[in-house]
């Protein structure tokens, strides 16, 4: 019997052997997401002396701060500490650097509003896409913080678990990681929701948690809305010919009611009008003219007022949002956008991109858009040295909200306004509590309307809870969640800062190294210790401003009539208190100069009889201050606007000016704004005198 030597290549004999699964890469802390909050977690836990590893699903790290977020929603900048406000020093440094001009001087780019920085000040808070990629990869390389790119989670079968706690989690190329700890850092929530924690999308009914802000609020719809007499039907007057797109035929809902709608996304677009550096707006393929149709109506209905907001960034760019009823906001399109697949998330993020290149390419070139708001918006275009991949357009969705974790304990709109106080601060929120639009509907009287958008601000800086941040035990024990964390829409619409994000990172992963270090849980970690090196590392857990010296102010009871402080009003929009030491009371407000519109301040008294009364506004003088406010009195003849010119100083005991005579019944009320306004908006005090 003869043998045979069959001959086997080693290539082929080693794939017939049965597959080792592959070893998962082990370390201290694994961090998913390579957004702002998951980079500055990184190089907290690197600091603290642990091993990390930050795991971004696309080609590049930053999120919104290198997306095109470069007009950096603040609120109040002393409470933005730690590596948080560093990353800011950072951002100044680059710019300090000659060789970062390259299409203006220097000396001829102004910042306005709540981002300038004040003389003297180590920080600078808008930036290019660009400059903020640089800053966080230089950081990332002197800190030596390892990053992997283009790794997404596989979030059917990819997160491990082991005694509630994240053992390892596998990304759909099948590479694993394994961590004693783990960070949620993207702004959908992903890693959370594949390891079964709680979370909720969409609304809350004002009822669940004691709120007025949240649900459905078509009385709130103040700002960003259609002008009146905007028709919704294709054929106009034909409700048979049906809907103009993106109505949604099922609203608005009842009032303050919860639902599932979840506040518009756009893309951040970095602009500029230097005629070297521009892409003209190009008509994409598959434009579709009735996508647009809103657009024009609205302005054929009375819109005046440029359908964007342009903050100027250096370099003669710009980061531009939204603004009026029909503007960068794809209103309603991302309600699945949340628990959506990865590849229908992709369909959402192209349909978004198709519409907003064909939102630019109408106002730029239709001609039913007015001649003065297409003349400008066609000296615009995209970068060429930004997003150069996408020929300027970037790949980052502006994702305002998605998923919001369901803890133990929920930061609600009464933790914002301090109505309820919170113990275990590990940062500070100073934003207004702020949504974009849900959704756009067909009012009871057949018009278009927006609804959704909220601006209530007026409240000073408020702690963050640390349990806000950490699941609820029973569902995982080594899990931090900084972005997606656990609030209610009305609260998230104040937190969701991109600054606070990085806030919260730190904090985190300053939390995981404790928990790593005691060998213990995050829910079990000590705040007394958490608190102690939160504040050595600079993170800012408390506000108290300086008490003011009273005798500075203009006394109330000092005053003859019926006054209402700006303290006492109902404000609406980016609202701050002066720092400067004048006024009636306690000082005075102002917005910021802002011109758009979103600041409110409503004054409302009662009257100790009916009668004629004299009505007076109080503010300070300055030259920065606007010549065109609007005052309306609302009285019993009906409603009455006034134009303050606030550079004149006030007639009346150097303190107010009067806005006219009017009759009233047992209540008044007189509401202040800065609508088109041509400088600073001062609100201080309203007076009501008695005429006989």
């Amino acid at each position: 019997m003869k043998t045979f030597l069959i001959c086997v290549p080693i290539s082929i004999f080693l794939a017939m052997l049965p597959l080792k699964a592959a070893e998962p890469e082990s370390y201290d802390l694994v961090v998913y997401g390579g957004t702002s909050a998951g980079i500055v977690a990184g190089i907290q836990a690197t600091a603290m002396g642990k091993s990390v590893i930050v795991i971004e699903p696309t080609d590049r790290e930053g999120g919104l701060t290198t997306g095109g977020l470069g007009q950096t929603d603040i609120g109040n900048k002393q409470v933005i500490g730690g590596l948080s406000r560093e990353f800011y020093e950072r951002i100044a440094a680059h710019y300090a650097k000659s060789e970062s001009w390259n299409w203006q001087k220097r000396e001829e780019y102004k910042d306005s509003g709540q981002t300038r920085t004040a003389k003297g000040e180590a920080t600078m808070w808008t930036f290019e896409p660009s400059a903020a990629l640089t800053v966080y990869r230089e950081w990332i390389a002197e800190t030596g913080l390892k990053i992997v790119f283009n790794e997404r989670l596989n979030r059917e079968t990819g997160v491990k678990m082991s005694d509630s706690k994240i053992a390892e989690i596998t990304m759909e190329s099948g590479r694993k990681f394994a961590g004693k700890m783990f960070i949620d850092a993207t702004y959908e929530g992903d890693l959370m929701a594949a390891a079964d924690v709680s979370y909720t999308v969409g609304r809350e009914a004002n009822a669940q948690y004691n709120e007025t802000l949240n649900g459905v609020q078509t009385k709130m719809a103040r700002h960003h809305n259609f002008v009146n007499g905007v028709d919704p039907y294709r054929v106009k007057g034909d409700p048979e010919s049906g809907l103009l797109p993106f109505l949604d035929p099922e609203g608005p809902g009842e009032e303050g009611g919860a639902d599932k709608r979840v506040q518009a996304y756009c893309y951040r677009m970095c602009l500029t009008d230097h005629p070297d550096n521009r892409i003209p707006f190009h008509k994409p393929e598959n434009y579709d003219s009735e996508w647009y149709e809103l657009l024009l109506r609205n302005f054929e209905a009375g819109e005046k007022g440029m359908p964007w907001i342009n903050s100027s960034m250096p370099n003669r760019k710009t980061d531009t949002n939204n603004r009026t009823g029909f503007s960068t906001d794809f209103i309603g399109q991302n309600y699945d956008y949340p628990d959506a697949s990865y590849a229908e998330r992709e369909a959402i993020e192209k349909r978004h991109l198709l519409y907003q290149q064909g939102l630019m390419w109408t106002l730029a070139n239709h001609p039913r858009v007015p001649d003065h708001i297409r003349n400008h918006i066609a000296k615009w275009g995209m970068c060429k040295d930004e997003f150069t991949e996408g020929n300027g357009w970037q790949k980052q969705l502006y994702v305002r909200e998605a998923r919001r974790m369901i803890s133990d304990f929920v930061m609600t709109q009464n933790h914002c306004q301090q109505k309820e106080k919170v113990s275990d601060s590990i940062g500070m929120g100073a934003y207004t509590m702020d949504s974009h639009n849900t959704q756009r509907y067909v009012t009871e009287d057949g018009f278009a309307k927006n609804e959704g958008d909220i601006q209530v601000g007026g409240f000073p800086p408020y702690p963050i809870s640390y349990q806000s941040i950490v699941p609820k035990q029973s569902e995982c024990e080594n899990l931090l969640v900084p972005i997606c964390l656990s609030a209610t829409h009305m609260a998230f619409g104040s937190i969701r800062m991109e600054p606070v994000f990085m806030v919260l990172g730190q904090s985190a992963a300053t939390a995981a190294s404790l928990a790593i270090d005691n060998q213990t849980s995050v829910q079990k970690v000590e705040y007394a210790a958490l608190k102690e090196k939160l504040s050595g590392d600079g993170q800012i857990l408390d506000y108290k401003p300086q008490p003011r010296d009273r005798s500075n102010y203009t006394a109330i009871d000092s005053l003859k009539g019926i006054i209402v402080d700006e303290s006492k009003a109902e404000l609406t929009g980016p609202w701050r208190i002066s720092s400067l030491g004048k006024g009636i009371h306690e000082g005075y407000h102002h917005e910021g100069g802002t011109k758009d519109g979103n600041a409110i301040a409503e004054f409302s008294t009662k009257l100790p009889k009916p009668g004629k009364y004299e009505v007076q506004i109080a503010y300070s003088i300055n030259e920065n201050r606007a010549t065109n406010v609007p005052v309306k009195i609302t009285h019993s003849g009906g409603e009455e606007v006034v134009k303050v010119n606030q550079q004149k100083p006030p007639a009346i005991e150097k303190l107010f000016t009067s806005v006219g005579t009017y009759q009233f019944d047992t209540s008044g009320k007189v509401t202040i704004t800065n609508k088109d306004t041509d400088g600073f908006v001062i609100i201080d005090a309203v007076r009501w005198l008695p005429k006989s």
